[in-house]
């Protein structure tokens, strides 16, 4: 059985603005293997987060098929693409969209209760990724409460507590000081191989980027490899 979990499949997205329209996509095309996680390098505005929208389920493509664990998601119904996002995707924003009025165990907890756990099971896997994550002094505490990268860190705890099958990232590490960036990546790494994941990581940090499986950028709507610097002659 291959390993393969997500096709993106020649995915158009256009946005109309008035009379004029705006092709984001155009025909991209990418495949993900379990085990691998992959970085999306490219510039702001050059449709970095619609791809992760798409492929996440957020948004549907104006042309083409997102193909999850070989389900076309185009041919389900919106409760069953809701399932799918609740149970096999685990999503990290740019910002970490936290319930301000929750804990941060309690905000892990939720997304798993809903999806069928008990509280005593929720809050034991909740405990488990803040550990992981460095962050179980911080359980009882209020995102209000907790700095910038504490409240991504556990954005990121949040994201992976259904233990997805796929994990979508849009720069997790944005808002993390190098020392923490090194230590949350290290660990998602471990949890893509330990687990299975399939992830695909949207990211500005060029050190981080080298470190994952490949690296992938948008160019006239379409995904193509990064290529490496070209070597300057002196």
């Amino acid at each position: 059985m291959s390993d393969f979990l997500l096709h993106l499949q020649a995915i158009n997205r256009t946005y109309k603005t008035g009379a004029e329209s705006l092709t984001i996509l155009d025909g991209a095309e990418l495949f993900l293997n379990r085990g691998e996680i992959v970085a999306l390098v490219a510039p702001s505005g050059s449709g970095k987060s619609t791809l992760l929208h798409l492929a996440g389920l957020l948004e549907k493509p104006d042309g083409g098929a997102v193909i999850i664990n070989g389900q076309n998601s185009g041919k389900l119904s919106d409760d069953a693409r809701t399932n799918i996002r609740l149970r096999t995707i685990g999503i990290v924003y740019q910002f970490h969209h936290l319930l301000a009025e929750f804990t941060a165990l309690e905000n892990i907890s939720l997304p798993q209760m809903i999806a069928g756990r008990s509280q005593t099971q929720a809050n034991n896997r909740s405990m488990e990724l803040l550990k992981k994550f460095g962050l179980a002094e911080r359980a009882q505490h209020l995102p209000g409460k907790l700095s910038g990268g504490e409240q991504q860190r556990v954005a990121i705890a949040r994201a992976l507590a259904n233990s997805p099958a796929l994990l979508l990232a849009d720069e997790p590490t944005g808002n993390l000081d190098v020392h923490t960036a090194n230590i949350v990546f290290e660990e998602l790494l471990h949890i893509v191989r330990s687990e299975n994941v399939a992830a695909l990581i949207a990211t500005h940090n060029p050190d981080l980027a080298q470190r994952m499986d490949r690296q992938l950028t948008l160019r006239d709507g379409k995904l193509v490899p990064t290529l490496p610097a070209p070597q300057i002659q002196t």
